[in-house]
């Protein structure tokens, strides 16, 4: 009975690390998808033209903001 218990190991530093860089690229990807779909009216809403939008959503999935980077 006292064995039930399981024992999950740290994710070693390095592992950790890829899996936040591929988390935080894929979660830019999303974001920019995202962003294509919006309507007229949300665009407007932000403030951002049809140029505005094509230029964020055509950047690498690894340009992202510095603060992400943590």
């Amino acid at each position: 009975m006292a064995n039930t218990l399981t024992h999950r190991r740290a994710m070693p530093a390095r592992r950790a690390g890829l899996v936040r860089l591929i988390s935080t690229a894929f979660a830019a990807w999303r974001q920019r998808r995202a962003l294509e779909g919006l309507d007229a009216h949300a665009r407007r809403d932000l403030g951002l033209s049809e140029s505005d939008i094509h230029i964020e959503s055509a950047r690498p999935i690894w340009d992202v903001p510095q603060n992400w980077r943590l």
